[in-house]
């Protein structure tokens, strides 16, 4: 459903498991991130009308997502963590065309955006599934959940707001550049990406 070309090393869950405050800490600012970013496009295409009705309560479901995080870390006695550099996000971001119209450079965001979102929507499933501890693989199941219809409404607004065909052609070049980054990344537990 994802489309991903890689799939996370099986080994990551491990890691995370042992480095689980610190998926907390990452997953936190990862939400704070994705509302901002809706927050982002909001402002930046107004007239937008889809986008702005769409992607409003999308900023109120991310900013409790960030909470759900910090309650479930204070249950657990994990303390909320500097934010770390997201080397995959900042790749992505590198593989966004400059120039073009107003429009081109929506469809970019929106692709990068739904590619942060399936490889999250990836991660939490893993962890959701890969986790011994039973109420943190229910916790991450919702993520996924969330994560994957995310995933699709952005490669909606793509389609609705971009040349279809293109949309198209430049998300299967993102998806090959993505596996790449994916590849060349060293598998760290303590981050989601």
């Amino acid at each position: 459903m994802l489309g991903l070309k890689l799939p996370t090393d099986p080994r990551w869950v491990n890691l995370a498991e042992k480095s689980i405050s610190e998926i907390f800490t990452d997953h936190a600012y990862c939400e704070q991130k994705a509302a901002s970013t809706c927050i982002s496009l909001i402002q930046a295409y107004p007239e937008c009308t889809r986008l702005v009705e769409e992607l409003s309560p999308i900023v109120t479901e991310e900013w409790g997502h960030f909470r759900q995080v910090l309650t479930e870390m204070k249950k657990r006695g994990a303390v909320f963590g500097r934010q770390r550099k997201d080397e995959y996000v900042i790749q992505l971001r590198k593989l966004m065309y400059g120039g073009g119209s107003r429009i081109d450079q929506l469809c970019e965001r929106l692709l990068i955006s739904a590619l942060i979102e399936a490889r999250s929507c990836e991660r939490f499933r893993l962890l959701s599934e890969g986790l011994e501890d039973e109420s943190l693989r229910i916790f991450y199941r919702s993520f996924m959940e969330s994560e994957a219809g995310h995933y699709r409404l952005f490669i909606d607004l793509a389609n609705e707001y971009c040349e279809k065909e293109k949309v198209k052609k430049r998300w299967n070049e993102l998806l090959a550049a993505e596996a790449e980054i994916i590849r060349t990344l060293d598998v760290k537990g303590e981050r989601v990406h």
